[in-house]
Order: C-alpha cells, then structure tokens, then sequence
C-alpha cells in the first residue's frame, strides 16, 4: 500500500474505494461548431477584383471563383494538374482524400475566370518555363496552401471584410448556399467529397434557420 494511500484510509478510518465507480460511464461529446459562413453579399464583393488585372490578380481570382463553384478542399485546389478542368463541360476532375476521384461541376463565372487565366496570365506568370500544374506562382512552381491562405484574406480586406477567413471559409460558404437556396442533401455530400453524410449535415443548420424565420414570419403565432 502507498503511503498516499495509506494516509486517506487512516484520514477516513476505511479502504479506499478499490474500483472507479464511474468507469464505464462515457463522458458527453461537445457539439459540432457550426461552420461559419459568408453572406452571398461578401462572396460578391470578394470575388469583384480590382480595376488593374495583372497576371497574378487574374490568376488569384480565377482561383477565388473556383473553389467558390466547387467548394474543394484547398489541398485538392492547389494541386489540381492543368489538365483536370473541362472548360466545355464546366467540370474539374478532383482526387480527394483516399485518392478517391470526382467531377465537380462549376459555373459560368469560373468559366470565364479560368479561361481568361488560362490564355492570358498563366503564360506570363510561367514566361518560357513549363508546368503541369493549373495554379502556378511567378517561380513556376505549384501554389502552396499557405500563399493561398495569404491570397483570400488580401482578397477580403481589399473587399472590405474585417474577418479573416480561410479556403474553407468558402468550402463552407458554398455547402451552405446550395442548401439555402434548396439542393439535396446528397448532392452536395458528391460535390463535397465527403464519404460520410453525417459529415455533411452540419450544414443542414441553415435549413432550420430558415424554417425558424418562415415560422416567425408567417405563423399567426410565430
């Protein structure tokens, strides 16, 4: 017996308890944070680039307006080949985690973005070098996640947005969108490459949001 343990059973005159009663008693989870996201209002002003469009403002906003369209993950974003968008089609071909692959389809905005990129800056940024990669820095070389990071928020306070953001930031932004403006659950568990679709209804919050106002507002007693 400790000495430790021997003090308390003096103290108290008994043996201490040999086994922990509340074994096998699990401790409650925490709940999920929700995901924060932008008004449609912000990603607006955030995807508006400026007046002067050098190569890389071109470049940094054709890369704002994708993973707005597609929601990506900013590691699937940054390591997209040259070769997996289909600027016909409007689909990006992305390996997500698990190297498991999907077509993610993406709008007329991105569209234009991507092709104005694609024709005028890409060519200047890479000058005579080559490169396999779609989003590449003045050195030729692949965009990283943290320059990208860099990217969104210059972008957000040259937009007048005081929070700082992220790349998911606009993952959530998109997921929530499509929801709002009434998208199938599963649909965007495809587009967000989850595996698992608990994963994706934490973004089921704006439904109920929703429905709470549409309540208030037209309920006799809302």
């Amino acid at each position: 017996m400790s000495a430790l343990k021997s003090f308390f059973s003096f103290l108290y005159g008994q043996d201490l308890i040999p086994t922990n009663p509340f074994a096998g008693i699990s401790i409650p989870k925490s709940g999920k944070t929700l995901p924060k996201a932008l008004s449609v209002d912000q990603v607006d002003r955030l995807l508006t680039p400026p007046p002067v469009r050098t190569p890389l403002v071109q470049r940094n906003y054709a890369m704002l307006q994708l993973l707005y369209s597609t929601g990506l993950r900013v590691s699937e974003l940054v390591n997209l080949p040259l070769a997996s968008c289909n600027l016909s089609s409007c689909f990006v071909r992305v390996i997500g985690k698990g190297e498991k692959e999907r077509l993610v389809p993406f709008g007329i905005p991105a569209m234009e973005s991507l092709e104005s990129y694609l024709e005028s800056a890409r060519p200047l940024i890479l000058k005579s070098r080559r490169s396999n990669s779609l989003f590449v820095t003045n050195r030729g070389k692949a965009m990283t996640r943290l320059r990208f990071w860099q990217i969104i928020n210059e972008a957000a306070r040259a937009a007048g947005i005081r929070e700082k953001l992220s790349p998911h930031t606009l993952r959530h932004s998109f997921a929530t969108h499509l929801l709002t403006h009434g998208a199938d659950l599963r649909s965007v568990q495809i587009m967000l490459g989850h595996s698992d679709i608990t994963t994706t209804q934490i973004y089921t919050h704006v439904d109920e949001k929703r429905l709470k106002s549409i309540h208030k507002k037209f309920h006799p007693r809302g």
